[in-house]
């Protein structure tokens, strides 16, 4: 996917997610003849603007959609882009979710939906392009993307180190952290999560206040990330 490739967002709940956050982002809309009450409303819209929507057989969605997990409904829509990160950052709520070089596009749409599911309303993307927004980030978000300010935290240590002291700058590690109950609760959080192989990155961690680590059995090293963040994200807030 390139810069310039329209978002493809599939399945019931994102496009009610993408209508309801970037409606006039919506450049045409497919559904199956199941999906038609469904899309009666979104169909009402387009129309108003003389943008195209169009019932079609479940053969030609999957191929409309790049994927036979549709969801019987997908709203083509404008590129979304991530934004600068301002100097006067002003965080809503209690945690702040930073991803460090997450690749894998199923755990950004995991994370996406587990983190606007515990109330975050933005998230810091560093390590990650415009690759990461993929189609089946979105599909796996429920929605989740679509309620996020996507920021771009390059270089991210030095982005860490500004958003102290207003913030307490904390970092999953595997081993070594603290409990999540010894955490402080006096600032928002901003929690950073790394890649999946490889863990957050050196430079990252030493940027951070805090280390956090959950205690586990032994019997495995370690949670993946989007399921890390969910019991994180559930024990912070």
């Amino acid at each position: 996917m390139s810069f310039t490739d329209p978002d493809r967002i599939c399945g019931a709940p994102a496009v009610a997610a993408l209508f309801a956050c970037r409606p006039a982002a919506v450049l045409r809309l497919f559904y199956v003849p199941e999906q038609r009450f469904r899309a009666g409303p979104y169909c009402a819209l387009l129309a108003k603007s003389r943008r195209p929507y169009r019932e079609v057989p479940p053969e030609e969605m999957t191929r409309i959609a790049g994927t036979p997990h549709h969801g019987g409904i997908v709203g083509i829509a404008e590129p979304r882009s991530l934004m600068a990160l301002p100097d006067n950052l002003a965080i809503t709520g209690t945690l702040l979710p930073v991803l460090d070089g997450v690749g894998n596009p199923h755990n950004l749409g995991a994370l996406a939906r587990t983190a606007a599911f515990f109330g975050a309303r933005a998230m810091l993307l560093g390590g990650m392009g415009r690759a990461g927004l993929s189609d089946a980030a979105y599909r796996v978000s429920e929605g989740g993307l679509e309620h996020l300010t996507l920021y771009r935290a390059d270089p991210l240590a030095s982005v860490l180190r500004g958003l102290a002291p207003r913030m307490l700058t904390v970092v999953a590690v595997a081993a070594g952290g603290v409990a999540p109950a010894a955490v402080p609760r006096d600032r928002p959080i901003a929690l950073v999560l790394g890649n999946e192989e490889t863990g957050p990155a050196p430079d990252t961690i030493a940027a951070c206040e805090m280390r956090v680590t959950l205690p586990g059995s032994g019997l495995v090293e370690s949670l993946n990330v989007s399921a890390a963040a969910a019991v994180l994200f559930h024990a912070l807030t």
